[in-house]
């Protein structure tokens, strides 16, 4: 079945790629490039575990971009007790750079990208295969002296002990949705242009890829390839994710093939 359905993309992107340059219908937007695409897949946008097209997921990116790829958003549990809008950013976070003039004077953010190596604020990402958990953890000595004052903050408050309860995701929910949403995935970059005002994209580099593990997965994101990334303030939470560095997602997956 996904074999079939690859031959019908490869054919959509072939049209795709012959249709030459595409105004960026999220002008603005950094993921303009992907919602573009998206329409010209006729795909709603959404935050679905599920595939986009049949047993394919769309991931695009800049050809020119560093930026990390996202994998998948997931909440650490324990989600009963809310933990980013409740423990996180009440009690972890600092005032928004935004606070009193975009967002209220009391407005807090809580933005971290952390892997196994420690943050400058104090956190990082752990693997325990004993309990079959990946988690986060604070250490309050890593704090850089460049957030002195946060780090005042934190003694005053919290305390300098680790987090509790710890935030955390089992080994199976991350293969759940390596199995579900990511089992096939289709990436593609495209070139930009600028013609006045307006941002153009050219797709035309395709490459599909099959079958993650959970073990690779896991080794990636002990070897810092694979972050947790945390985006919230005061009025909204943006969703936690799991991203990648684009150069290192062959090395998730069992099949790669350059369409």
């Amino acid at each position: 079945m996904r074999e079939q359905e690859l031959l019908v993309l490869k054919e959509r992107l072939a049209e795709i790629t012959e249709m030459g340059w595409i105004k960026n219908q999220r002008p603005g937007n950094v993921g303009g490039v992907g919602n573009t695409l998206e329409d010209l897949f006729h795909v709603s946008e959404n935050n679905l575990q599920l595939p986009d097209i049949g047993a394919w997921e769309l991931k695009s990116q800049r050809a020119t971009t560093g930026s990390l790829l996202t994998l998948f958003h997931c909440e650490p549990k324990p989600r009963n007790a809310g933990f980013v809008p409740r423990i996180l950013l009440p009690l972890y976070g600092w005032p928004h750079q935004e606070a009193g003039t975009r967002y209220p004077s009391n407005e807090r953010s809580f933005r971290q990208t952390i892997t196994t190596a420690y943050s400058d604020r104090g956190f990082r990402v752990n693997v325990d295969h004993a309990k079959q958990i990946v988690c986060v953890s604070f250490d309050y000595a890593k704090i850089d002296d460049r957030h002195a004052a946060w780090r005042s903050f934190i003694r005053e408050g919290v305390g300098t002990a680790d987090l509790t309860p710890t935030p955390y995701w089992t080994f199976a929910e991350i293969e759940k949705k390596l199995r579900t949403k990511l089992k096939n995935l289709l990436y593609i970059k495209a070139e930009t242009k600028h013609v006045g005002a307006s941002e153009y994209f050219l797709y035309r580099e395709f490459e599909a890829y099959m079958d993650p593990t959970i073990e690779q997965f896991l080794a990636l994101l002990q070897a810092g390839a694979i972050y947790i990334d945390f985006d919230a303030r005061t009025g909204h939470n943006h969703g936690t994710k799991f991203r990648i560095r684009p150069f290192e997602k062959t090395k998730l997956y069992q099949q790669h093939l350059t369409v």
